[in-house]
């Protein structure tokens, strides 16, 4: 059951017009049940091998923030609440958040004198916005991070309603915590397992740009637009670029 919590924030949403929100859901739901079924026994291996890897359940929920509509039709102010947010494990059952933690807020300010430092090595320049060699991470983890295989269980999301394919990635509530006002707009769209920043940028992209980015989709979403980022998501995922 979708989590009722909320950080009591407004979000200015952009009205979307037309058919395209209704033509979009129905895309999310054909194409979110078709990959359940199909990818069924991928899934049920993936879950095999996360648990022969590192004791824990294989799939690991977290709340995120999502943006959602309030005070009917016409209002253009959505209320920032919770979901329960599903990935494949890829780290250990008792790994600490609180490097990541340390790190996000390093990312969100700038400091690149701590990222460097949280990296405890040369990372390449395509992942120098994400921890490298992270040992919380195990080693099917890995495997499933740079291909990212590990998001497939967000399709279960997509399918209930808290994401559509494509829109901005939705982030953890202390991260929002350390948002200013201009980034709260990033979220004025439905979240996504794809998007703009994914195909454009990844982990190569500092928060600035990924904030520009994903305010730049949510502020011209169409369903051309949509079809765009989904072609061009598996030679991103392909490429591994920013994936670790």
């Amino acid at each position: 059951m979708q989590s009722q919590s909320t950080l009591g924030i407004l979000v200015e949403r952009r009205e979307v017009r037309g058919i395209y929100p209704l033509i979009k859901r129905c895309l999310d739901v054909v194409v979110s049940t078709l990959l359940l079924v199909l990818l069924a026994p991928l899934f049920l291996l993936i879950a095999i091998l996360i648990m022969l890897d590192s004791p824990g359940s294989p799939i690991f929920a977290q709340e995120r923030v999502a943006s959602v509509r309030r005070g009917g039709r016409r209002s253009r102010l959505g209320e920032i609440k919770t979901f329960t947010f599903y990935k494949f494990r890829t780290m250990y059952h008792d790994a600490d958040s609180a490097s990541h933690r340390k790190f996000t807020e390093a990312y969100i300010n700038g400091d690149e004198e701590t990222l460097r430092f949280l990296q405890n090595t040369s990372a390449v320049r395509e992942c120098r916005y994400k921890i490298a060699n992270d040992p919380r991470i195990t080693r099917v983890g890995r495997i499933l991070r740079k291909t990212s295989l590990d998001e497939l269980p967000q399709l279960w999301n997509i399918l209930r309603g808290d994401m559509s394919l494509v829109g901005p990635r939705p982030p953890l509530p202390y991260e929002v915590e350390m948002y200013e006002l201009e980034h709260l707009r990033r979220l004025a769209a439905k979240p996504g397992l794809t998007g703009l920043w994914q195909v454009v940028a990844r982990s190569s992209a500092s928060f600035e740009d990924m904030v520009r980015l994903d305010i730049q989709y949510a502020e011209n979403q169409s369903l051309w637009l949509d079809v765009k980022i989904l072609c061009q998501t598996p030679l991103a995922v392909i490429s591994g670029k920013g994936a670790r």
